[in-house]
Formats: structure tokens, C-alpha cells, sequence
């Protein structure tokens, strides 16, 4: 495999080709259903085949993604190419492009790209995390910041979620978001919007950009019992120290709440 450094100046250069169509495709309607309360848009499957193909011919990695599949090869793009379809299809904003390059099973690239929010995070093993339209502060678990009892602890939360663990991360004290985005919940903890992000989807393509963003950020990310994350995991949970305990403690609380 190539240095990651080099391959992720293709996936960001891939990314930029296909923004304007993301833009210009806002409220596209569902064009194939996947299952109950699923579905696809024109744009995921054009956006898709377009990632799909350039990747391939720009770096001869072969490519695992949402619409179109593939497999999960021992060195592999995974891309989603509408991460929040449901948002984007609602004219929602709350939702963007997800390309991470997984070697062993484990992100080495990462590109999460809001068009319409105007934020990107970047990310790639031998580089600093590269963060564009976020706070000026960054990554909230550094050096001297507040505990969430005397901050904000706001977490992402997939809608998914459920209720009774949703409940306990509430009396903990732990402030749940909902943004209908795996991906945009995990660049918000990468850029300090959120203190930490729970769900439990067991596809490569949600989590794997978010995982290595943030821990490029200096995050901790783990799957839901504390292991490390690969493209095997049934979930993410990540955030800073303390709130990345506090959710896997409550999950521990509530097994049986896990889908």
C-alpha cells in the first residue's frame, strides 16, 4: 500500500468533483427503497459510481460502498456518498460524503465532507488532522478542559438509539444530540462541537472516516465494549476521555438495550 499522506491528497481531490453535485441535489426524492425507512437517492447511486470509479482508476485500490457493495479486502476504499439520505432528500443540511481507506480492516485515510454546512475534516496516518469550518478551540478533550458536569457534554446520538440507554446517558448528566448523521456526529466530536457520539451500525462505510478523525483529534474511539474499532465493529463510541467512559459505563448498564 501507498504512503496514506499521498493517498488521501486522490480522496480529497475525488471529494471536491462530486460537491456540486451533492449541492445542486438537495431534496432529491427516494429513487430505491432498501427497506423500512430506507432508501437511496439519484445522487447516492451517481455520486457513488462516481467515487467508485475514479478511486479505482487513480490508486488500483478497489472500493466497498453503501449502494453498490464489494468487498472488504485486506486494503479498500469505503465510501458513502450521501451519509443522512434521509436529511438530504428532506433538504435537511445535516448531511455529507464519507471516503476513508481501510487496511487490515483499520482506517489509515479519512475524508468526512459537509458541503452544505461548509466544514470538512481531514485525516490520514503520519499527519495532523486537518479541520476546516468548525469551532476555532478544536477537539474539547485537551489539556484543562471541563468536565461535562461543568461544561456542555452534548453527544451525538444515532435515532436508532435506544431509549433506555438514551434515558441513562441523560441522568448521567450527558446532553444527547440527534443530527440524523452517523458521519456528522463524529466530525462534530473531531471538531469540538460535540464532547462524544454513540451508535451501534455495524456498516464500514458510517463509522470508518469518524473513527480515525478523531482519534486523530486526540479522541478516544472504541466499539461499544471497549475494544478497538475495525471494520468488524457493531458500532462507535468515541469522545474525550471522560465521556467516552461514561457512555461505554452506560451501555454496560443497559445490554440488552444494544440492536
Amino acid at each position: 500500500m501507498s504512503d496514506p499522506r499521498e493517498l488521501v491528497a486522490f480522496a480529497e481531490a475525488v471529494v471536491d468533483q462530486v460537491d456540486d453535485l451533492f449541492r445542486s441535489g438537495l431534496g432529491a426524492p427516494p429513487a430505491r427503497f432498501k427497506g423500512e425507512g430506507d432508501f437511496a437517492t439519484e445522487v447516492d447511486l451517481q455520486i457513488e459510481q462516481y467515487l467508485r470509479q475514479t478511486l479505482t482508476q487513480l490508486t488500483g485500490i478497489p472500493v466497498y460502498g453503501e449502494e453498490s457493495g464489494g468487498s472488504l479486502e485486506e486494503t479498500v476504499w469505503v465510501v458513502d456518498p450521501v451519509d443522512g439520505t434521509a436529511n438530504y432528500s428532506a433538504g435537511n443540511p445535516c448531511c455529507g460524503i464519507l471516503v476513508s481507506l481501510l487496511h487490515e480492516s483499520k482506517p489509515v485515510v479519512a475524508v468526512a465532507d459537509f458541503p452544505l454546512l461548509g466544514r470538512r475534516v481531514v485525516a490520514a496516518e503520519g499527519m495532523p488532522l486537518r479541520s476546516s469550518g468548525g469551532p476555532a478551540t478544536g477537539f474539547g478533550g485537551g489539556e484543562g478542559a471541563l468536565g461535562f458536569d461543568e461544561g456542555r457534554g452534548h453527544v451525538g446520538c444515532s435515532s436508532h438509539l435506544p431509549t433506555a440507554l438514551f434515558d441513562d446517558l441523560r441522568e448521567t448528566g450527558l446532553r444527547p444530540r440527534m443530527t440524523g448523521s452517523v458521519g456528522l456526529d463524529n466530525a462534530f466530536v473531531a471538531q469540538g462541537v460535540y464532547d462524544g457520539a454513540v451508535n451501534f451500525s455495524p456498516h464500514p462505510w458510517d463509522n470508518a472516516a469518524g473513527a480515525l478523525i478523531i482519534k486523530s483529534a486526540g479522541g478516544r474511539v472504541s466499539d461499544p465494549d471497549g475494544n478497538e474499532w475495525t471494520a468488524a465493529s457493531k458500532g462507535l463510541v468515541a469522545g474525550t476521555p471522560q465521556v467516552h467512559d461514561t457512555i461505554l459505563d452506560a451501555i454496560a448498564r443497559n445490554p440488552r438495550g444494544r440492536r
